[in-house]
């Protein structure tokens, strides 16, 4: 059995729809928003050129799991960022619990 996004999302937690318009209006921190913009952007160009739409989807789909649990926990989105900004500026940044507990915590056996 392989694990799907709603394989760890809490039932009653409401998703956004799978089009992009859903997918960017559930991006509460604007970094998120901003890499989302830049990157359809990017993706946008390819197919352009290519004329498959293959990486749109994974784009999507992609974007479409950030926003669910943008969706789930916008406060968790907001850490993150401001982990990243201090991990990239060369900070110390304080440990958070390791990801296999997090899974563990949700019921994912890994």
């Amino acid at each position: 059995m392989t694990a799907q996004p709603h394989d760890f999302m809490p039932s009653e937690t409401l998703l956004p729809e799978k089009n992009l318009r859903a997918i960017r209006a559930a991006l509460v921190v604007p970094e998120d928003r901003e890499a989302f913009d830049a990157g359809l952007k990017a993706v946008l160009d390819e197919v352009r050129v290519s004329l498959d739409l293959a990486a749109l989807n994974t784009f999507m789909h992609r974007w479409w799991i950030s926003a669910c649990d943008s969706a789930r926990d916008p406060e968790g989105r907001r850490q993150m960022h401001a982990r990243a900004k201090q991990v990239l500026a060369g900070e110390p940044a304080p440990a958070g619990k390791p990801w296999r507990e997090i899974l563990a915590a949700r019921g994912i056996d890994v």
